[in-house]
């Protein structure tokens, strides 16, 4: 297995280690709902530095990613980021990604620790006859996300940039703890605010002792990967693997607001999307709320009223730390979609009763 610079901190501060996407990842320190009311409430820190970058510069960078993903690269201004996915030729979805424009020509594209070789192949063979600049910066770039209410005061006293003036999908690259050349973006996949922050993995270790010093105050807490598959299922982000696929196509995936047809906006598989997006499909991604006592899993099946009437399939569950409730997404047909919905979750074999809801579950 491949470690982050921080592989040894989470091994000495007893974290649960398992492999993820060929990394030894934390899954969880001091608990899982634990780590995940601390980020609600208060301040967390993820080891995310499993992820990839890619760098896509010169003067063919923005015709390159914009044939490559499906929201509108050219509406996107230096210093602002934007959420959008890799449409495959089959109306699937190769990976879900954010895209950042560094520079008038050079953009960093965030991709998922799992999709990182499949994903590189897959904008190497979409080079052709574009001749953008590529690399891949996987293994030179680290990634902390420092997440919760209270990340901005702490965050704030390592580094001179007010960070309040950060707009949300923005960043600014600045010196942090005494680091320079550190991308600070607000961004993050928790909605309990926050940053995440890029640099050198050189810089790691002082990085992680700044900022676990600056926010003892606060009770800082290091956060495992199960507290970021709650805290994103909480509020509804989908996660490559499970809610999204190869096969799962943004529209169904409720991602019509990245899957943009403006005009030179020429992406894979454009026609078979706008074509879903006027005449509809088949399923559609829902979340729900399991009404009497049961936990909904990935590949549970969903039924409709009555016996052997399948509808749709769980991708996502769980049980919500805030809620204490089970909670969950979906795919299930059209007709079910609309919130307040009754539909059964078949849970070793017993139908649970839940309810269709508009999310997400945490405001």
């Amino acid at each position: 297995m491949k470690n982050t610079p921080f592989t040894n901190n989470h091994i000495a501060l007893g974290a649960k280690m398992h492999e993820f996407a060929g990394y030894n990842m934390p899954i969880e320190y001091s608990g899982i709902i634990d780590e995940h009311l601390t980020v609600c409430k208060s301040v967390g820190v993820f080891d995310v530095s499993h992820m990839g970058e890619f760098w896509v510069k010169g003067p063919n960078a923005l015709e390159f990613i914009q044939s490559l993903t499906s929201n509108d690269v050219s509406t996107l201004e230096i210093g602002k980021a934007q959420y959008t996915c890799f449409p495959n030729h089959e109306g699937g979805i190769v990976d879900d990604l954010l895209v950042y424009r560094y520079e008038a020509e050079k953009y960093m594209l965030v991709v998922n620790a799992s999709n990182i070789e499949k994903d590189w192949n897959w904008c190497l063979a979409h080079n052709s006859g574009i001749g953008a600049e590529l690399e891949n910066a996987s293994d030179n770039i680290a990634q902390l996300a420092v997440q919760g209410p209270k990340a901005t005061e702490v965050l704030q006293r390592l580094t001179p940039i007010d960070l309040s003036t950060i707009p949300y999908y923005s960043f600014v690259t600045a010196e942090f703890a005494g680091c320079p050349q550190v991308i600070i973006s607000n961004t993050g996949y928790t909605g309990a605010g926050g940053f995440e922050l890029y640099f050198y993995p050189s810089y790691g270790q002082a990085i992680w002792d700044a900022i676990f010093e600056a926010g003892r105050s606060e009770g800082i807490k290091p956060i495992g990967l199960g507290a970021r598959d709650t805290l994103r299922l909480e509020m509804c982000y989908c996660l490559y693997g499970n809610d999204l696929d190869d096969t799962t196509s943004p529209i169904e995936a409720g991602l019509g607001w990245i899957t943009k047809f403006s005009e030179g906006n020429n992406f894979i598989n454009r026609p078979e999307l706008e074509r879903q997006k006027k005449e509809g499909v088949a399923r559609r991604l829902v979340a729900f709320e399991i009404a009497d006592k049961g936990i909904p899993r990935h590949g549970y099946e969903i039924s409709g009223e009555g016996d052997n009437n399948p509808i749709g399939v769980v991708t996502s569950g769980t049980i919500s730390p805030v809620l204490k409730k089970g909670i969950g997404m979906g795919y299930v047909k059209p007709e079910y979609a609309k919130p307040g919905t009754e539909i059964n979750i078949i849970v070793r074999n017993k139908a649970i009763r839940a309810i269709v809801v508009k999310g997400p579950f945490r405001k």
